[in-house]
């Protein structure tokens, strides 16, 4: 439990700076990797940028690209989910990211019975498979704790992991934001390959009305109890990465956000100090 932690920076931490300039907020941090994202407006994927260039970037520097994110709705599978599946998983083998994180359907009009839910994630998982494997990359499953989201636990995704025979491809993504909306009790370190860290500090807010908007860097006035969750994750095994991904446009804007990080970075390994 002495082992430093290991942080990564999500893009989501500083949207808008260029793939290089983010890598060097990486290296000034003393990371060494990072996560992208297929739904940013201006850079990488969305940019047009190359696999291979992303990959000649990240190797050059010594940064490890873990994830893009995300796959969405992945839940609801269909032809458009099969050539964005498909697209995603050929982008993450050739820039070197080792998975693809997945989402699922977060949309208070979703007509579907929780049996049609159920059923929706095992044929998703189930064609998801084959194609994680043809392309040597894992599918990291990410429940979103909102309670209108079709997959809110962690629990049910391993269920339907499991009725699937997809162990060999599946992982869990752990949210501290969304663990501690969906009022889960159990992480599953073993099966966990990504936690994603943030923040919420207003504790006025009820429960339900916290959105993605609420997530800052993880401070001393932080609601959501990330170092417990963090602790717990460790005191299981869990050994891998602590990426941080603010949503705020406060953080976005900060005019020094590497000494936020910093800052955020030092009270996690200290909670006490």
């Amino acid at each position: 439990m002495n082992k430093p932690l290991r942080f990564a920076l999500n893009r989501m931490v500083a949207p808008h700076l260029p793939l290089p300039d983010f890598i060097d907020l990486a290296l000034a941090l003393k990371t060494d990797a990072i996560e992208i994202r297929n739904d940013l407006k201006g850079v990488e994927i969305e940019n047009g940028m190359p696999p291979a260039q992303v990959r000649q970037l990240c190797e050059a520097r010594g940064i490890r690209v873990l994830s893009i994110n995300a796959l969405y709705p992945f839940d609801v599978w269909n032809e458009e989910r099969r050539v964005q599946a498909v697209r995603l998983a050929d982008y993450a083998r050739e820039c070197g990211a080792g998975g693809l994180v997945m989402c699922p359907l977060n949309d208070r009009a979703d007509p579907r019975s929780e049996a049609e839910r159920a059923a929706g994630l095992r044929v998703a998982l189930s064609e998801l498979a084959p194609i994680l494997r043809a392309f040597g990359i894992y599918g990291f499953i990410e429940p979103l704790g909102f309670e209108e989201c079709s997959l809110r636990r962690k629990r049910t995704a391993l269920e339907a992991i499991e009725a699937t025979d997809g162990l060999d491809v599946f992982r869990l993504v752990h949210d501290t934001f969304h663990h501690h909306l969906a009022g889960e009790q159990e992480c599953f370190p073993e099966l966990t390959a990504l936690v994603h860290i943030s923040g919420v500090e207003d504790a006025q807010a009820p429960l339900t009305t916290i959105r993605d908007g609420h997530r800052v860097l993880v401070g001393e006035a932080d609601i959501l109890g990330n170092a417990a969750q963090i602790e717990g994750l460790r005191a299981g095994g869990y050994e891998g990465y602590l990426s941080f991904e603010p949503f705020a446009e406060s953080v976005h804007e900060l005019a020094d956000i590497r000494q936020a990080l910093g800052a955020s970075m030092s009270h996690l390994q200290n909670p006490q100090g």
